[in-house]
């Protein structure tokens, strides 16, 4: 068990991806990020147009939806930069 342990991280650390192909998952991983957020904000959009009254609590979902897609679009971003400094 230890054996392959050792085998599995010299594996991994002469392992690189090539910088493209890093930049195209990012690129999806972007596309991906920016259609939750216009999903999010539709939601929020058609929401209010249907309950007016519900603005505010629609609001503060939405805000902590997108932080969350934004932190995960960030992380992509420094996953991308990993890879292609590797």
């Amino acid at each position: 068990m230890k054996v392959s342990n050792i085998v599995l991280a010299q594996a991994a650390e002469t392992a690189s991806i090539n910088p493209g192909l890093a930049a195209i998952g990012y690129g999806l991983g972007a596309i991906g990020a920016a259609i939750g957020v216009g999903m999010i904000w539709a939601a929020v959009i058609n929401g209010t147009a249907r309950q007016p009254e519900a603005q505010g609590q629609l609001q503060g979902i939405a805000w902590i939806s997108f932080v969350l897609v934004e932190v995960l679009a960030l992380i992509g971003l420094v996953v991308y930069f990993i890879a292609s400094a590797g």
